[in-house]
């Protein structure tokens, strides 16, 4: 059946009242409508939904890009032959965000190559959707923001930033020693977060190892006790993918 041709007039009023994209969907909506015999109630919450789906999904991507994450690492677009094991009744309720909800952390650990940024971008994506704030940066590029922050007299600024976010996710945590001024950083950061907002740490050592990375022993055991006492530990194991995704030149054809 050929859909309902849409008038000059319903248009220009849809875009006066920014509702122009209805018009993607209008006309079968409209056939829809007159098959089914429907009310113009039920109509006028169907074609509006419609465009409150559509702009929910909006703010989502822009919310997931303004955080950073990476638009492939969503949990739908997980490798299923991936040769790791992990909890995946924990992957499930992580997915919940009840951690979230509840202020609670995760620690994603494991060998290099398993998928652990992957899947703290996927909850970072499922987050964006639910329509929290969220912010992935490398733990590197963090504790650089934040010591050049201090030479240009921004610092309570940027860290306010990696602070206000409902969901903040932290790679490659515990890669690098930290040198004095780093551990003061990394230890305000967890004291500014407990209790008060989320991290997502990814890191290829477990927190035992953690402790070792800081400057300071005192600092250290404070911003880790915390921080390990209100995590759940998704613990990733098996070969890394990076391998498999390997470019190879296939042998020429030989006629």
């Amino acid at each position: 059946m050929t859909p309902d041709p849409i008038s000059a007039d319903l248009k220009a009023v849809l875009r006066r009242l920014k509702l122009s994209r209805l018009l993607d969907t209008l006309p079968e909506r409209l056939t829809l409508a007159r098959q089914q015999k429907m009310p113009p109630q039920d109509f006028l919450l169907l074609v509006l939904a419609d465009e409150v789906t559509r702009r929910d999904g909006l703010a989502a991507t822009l919310r997931a890009q303004r955080a950073g994450l990476d638009p492939a690492a969503q949990l739908e677009h997980w490798d299923p032959t991936a040769k790791v094991t992990f909890d995946r009744a924990l992957l499930n309720e992580l997915a919940a965000l009840r951690f979230l909800d509840s202020h609670h952390h995760v620690t994603i650990v494991g060998p290099v190559g398993v998928g652990k940024t992957f899947l703290a971008h996927a909850l970072g994506h499922i987050a964006c959707r639910r329509g929290h704030s969220v912010l992935a940066v490398r733990t590197d590029q963090l504790l650089k923001t934040l010591k050049h922050a201090r030479l240009t007299q921004s610092y309570e600024a940027e860290l306010r930033k990696f602070v206000a976010v409902d969901l903040l996710l932290l790679d490659d945590f515990g890669l690098d020693a930290m040198d004095a001024q780093e551990s003061r950083d990394a230890y305000a950061l967890v004291l500014e977060r407990h209790r008060t907002g989320s991290m997502v740490v990814t890191s290829s050592r477990g927190p035992d190892e953690w402790l070792a990375t800081f400057a300071d022993p005192v600092r250290a055991q404070s911003a880790i006790d915390r921080f390990t006492n209100s995590a759940y530990d998704l613990v990733i194991d098996g070969e890394s993918s990076r391998a498999r995704l390997k470019p190879t030149v296939k042998p020429a054809a030989h006629g």
